[in-house]
């Protein structure tokens, strides 16, 4: 079997969020796929942005933001947030979506997503099309709705989205537990 391709950004699935930002009191959301966790000690996690988006310029002055995980029922607004820009529309209007204040940074949480990750930017490397900004996590909000009786989050309650191709897919049939291929039977 022949396997042929140019270099590209191959990798997927990849998360699909939403990131909340605000500047002089107008809060924003941009939808993101370049999104992952980084480190664990002290726990940080990036996001990439195309220096010409309205977020990326509140991001380099503000350096705070809210990474929001939505399921798989706020797809919709998901991509209305990523097809429009916050220089023009008002994000929370367009979508109905709810800014809740966050606890350690100015951004707004949006109500309707389970999880809301509120970081602080540490870094931020100029990599071509992208910047990338590394962000320590500040604080992290979870729905108790969408949590097992041990207190983990479980995935099937939210229905995370994840971005595969130019498409939205949800992220929901349990495979294996970590650590499974080396438990004796």
């Amino acid at each position: 079997m022949k396997k042929v391709q140019k270099p590209s950004t191959a990798l997927f699935p990849v998360p699909s969020v939403l990131v909340t930002t605000i500047s002089e009191g107008r809060p924003n959301i941009i939808t993101l796929a370049w999104v992952g966790t980084v480190c664990s000690s002290p726990p940080m996690l990036s996001v990439s942005l195309r220096p010409q988006t309205y977020s990326h310029g509140i991001l380099t002055k503000t350096r705070e933001f809210v990474l929001n995980i939505p399921g798989a029922d706020r797809v919709k607004e998901m991509d209305l947030c990523g097809m429009v820009s916050g220089r023009d529309e008002d994000k929370f209007t367009l979508t109905g979506l709810t800014p809740r204040p966050a606890t350690k940074v100015e951004a707004p949480l949006i109500a309707e997503c389970p999880v809301n990750i509120e970081c602080r930017v540490n870094q931020i490397i100029s990599l071509g099309s992208h910047d990338m900004f590394i962000s320590e996590v500040l604080a992290v909000h979870v729905d108790e709705a969408v949590l097992d009786e041990k207190g983990r989050i479980n995935v099937q309650k939210i229905e995370p989205v994840a971005f595969v191709a130019g498409q939205y897919w949800a992220v929901t049939r349990h495979l294996a537990d970590m650590g499974f291929a080396r438990l004796k039977k």
